[in-house]
């Protein structure tokens, strides 16, 4: 059985979307604060099962009989909130015998004295995961493409971003959940950590491809003062670096290149 958790979610969701395409519905169960939440889910065959991470009982019997458990991070990164939640969780899993634990962790998750900001839960998460004597594969992913691309910008004439010029390497939803899905259902991947990150781009070239796309002009352009608390940890870690550097795990374990720029926005300006 594999079990999903954060299944309502953006990511949880798409991996069972794409576990579906190769894995029986029965052989699937997912773990949800609602069940309300993915009658579209339990519609389609799969198990549902509800758990919680703040409720550690919920979540051992949710595990029970998980030979494959992708581990969803959690959205509440109200200081220690998630860190607290993880532990939950990771502990559930190891008491419940879980088999490998697939965890979505984080760019610079292994940088030298943590992650900057929110992002240090994933760091700890690590941690504890390696010390609970659990098999795990770390997926160690970007920032999703998706949020940077909407048609405000068609609206605006605008993106606005304090990047200093660097590049970033985000990926889509959709790969990622992919590339979760790949790990899920082959062998030889415990005890890897996967760098999952998708082709470089700046918001010059956002601005340029949006503009190309729908006909109308768009500049990329700074935050004023008033906008600069909004952008300063994206900032941040632009300029440190941390999204420009490369790697071709994304683009192996999907099998073909990982999704770029210009695929994403002509598909953000489709459905809009």
């Amino acid at each position: 059985m594999i079990v999903v958790t954060g299944a309502s979610g953006r990511l949880g969701r798409a991996a069972v979307r794409a576990l579906l395409e190769t894995v029986p519905a029965e052989g699937i169960a997912v773990l949800v604060r609602d069940p309300a939440s993915v009658t579209d889910l339990a519609a389609a065959g799969v198990v549902v099962r509800r758990g919680d991470y703040e409720d550690p009982a919920s979540l051992k019997e949710a595990f029970t009989g998980a030979d494959r458990l992708l581990f969803v991070s959690g959205s509440d990164v109200t200081p220690g909130v998630r860190a607290r939640q993880h532990g939950n969780v990771v502990r559930a899993a190891a008491e419940a015998g879980a088999g490998q634990v697939v965890y979505t962790s984080a760019i610079a998750a292994d940088a030298e004295g943590g992650a900057p900001g929110f992002l240090a839960d994933h760091t700890t998460t690590e941690a504890l995961l390696r010390d609970s004597g659990l098999p795990v594969t770390l997926l160690r992913n970007t920032f999703y493409t998706d949020l940077f691309v909407n048609r405000d910008a068609v609206a605006t004439g605008a993106t606005v971003a304090a990047d200093e010029g660097r590049a970033l390497n985000t990926a889509t939803i959709d790969d990622l959940a992919r590339a979760a899905a790949a790990v899920l259902t082959s062998d030889g991947h415990t005890g890897r950590s996967y760098e999952l990150r998708g082709p470089l781009w700046t918001f010059d070239e956002l601005a340029a491809v949006i503009g190309e796309e729908s006909g109308t002009p768009v500049v990329h352009r700074g935050p004023t003062p008033e906008e600069a608390g909004d952008h300063a940890f994206l900032g941040s870690l632009v300029s440190s670096g941390l999204f420009s550097e490369p790697s071709d795990d994304l683009d192996g374990l999907l099998g073909r290149p990982a999704t770029g720029i210009r695929e994403v926005v002509r598909a953000a300006l489709d459905r809009s």
